[in-house]
């Protein structure tokens, strides 16, 4: 390359976008309404029907719309997966990384855990699953946001743990709460008139006591 004539201003070089280009208004609003298209007929139980092609007739757009957000119905499913974690992730984590004891913190899990899942949220957990079974890349990102929900009461056992000040196990305990919420959860699903609140209350407590002698009055 020829050096610059002496004065002249030095060559610039045009500035390089990084990332993804980004995306308009309209075309986040469509993204959305696929989305919640995808939502719909996987917690209609429609599983056998949930296509691209069939996300874009619900949402109203073309086939190629579709296409051009989301490369194959997996990549609907990630984004449903992420669609639904403010609804039953993030409600979780605040309720444990808030002040408070940790009886104070678990009141709060539990004042959350004993609401009855919303008949769409659980329909999708049942056909998330579902879409797990047969495809490792749902599988994998399923695991990701359960390792978060399971990490939370892990992290409340943490807070345990510290002010008793050592003695305690958060991960076996809080994995065991996980589990037996989880259970609930299936159990609650297929119709089950068992009440979580009082369950889980007491294997709270029970677990608290027998680490913790005392702690359990305040839970």
């Amino acid at each position: 390359m020829a050096p610059s004539a002496p004065g002249s201003p030095a060559p610039t070089t045009p500035p390089v976008r990084a990332g993804r280009p980004r995306v308009s208004a309209k075309g986040e609003q469509t993204r959305a309404r696929l989305i919640a298209a995808a939502r719909t007929l996987l917690a209609g139980g429609m599983s056998e029907r949930f296509t691209t092609r069939n996300v874009a007739a619900l949402c109203g757009v073309s086939h190629g719309m579709c296409h051009y957000h989301f490369q194959d119905r997996t990549d609907l499913v990630l984004a449903v997966i992420a669609d639904i974690r403010p609804e039953w992730i993030h409600p979780l984590e605040a309720a444990v990384s808030g002040e408070g004891s940790f009886a104070q913190r678990s009141e709060r899990v539990l004042e959350l855990l004993s609401r009855p899942e919303g008949a769409e949220l659980s329909h999708l957990h049942s056909a998330l699953h579902w879409h797990a079974l047969n495809d490792a890349r749902v599988r994998e990102c399923l695991e990701a946001e359960y390792s978060r929900w399971r990490a939370c009461f892990v992290t409340l056992f943490a807070v345990l743990a510290d002010e008793r000040g050592g003695g305690v196990d958060p991960r076996l305990l809080g994995e065991a709460v996980a589990a037996a919420v989880d259970g609930l959860a299936a159990a609650e699903s297929l119709g089950s008139e068992v009440d979580p609140g009082p369950v889980l209350r007491a294997l709270i407590r029970t677990l608290a006591a027998g680490v913790y002698p005392g702690v359990c009055r305040g839970v």
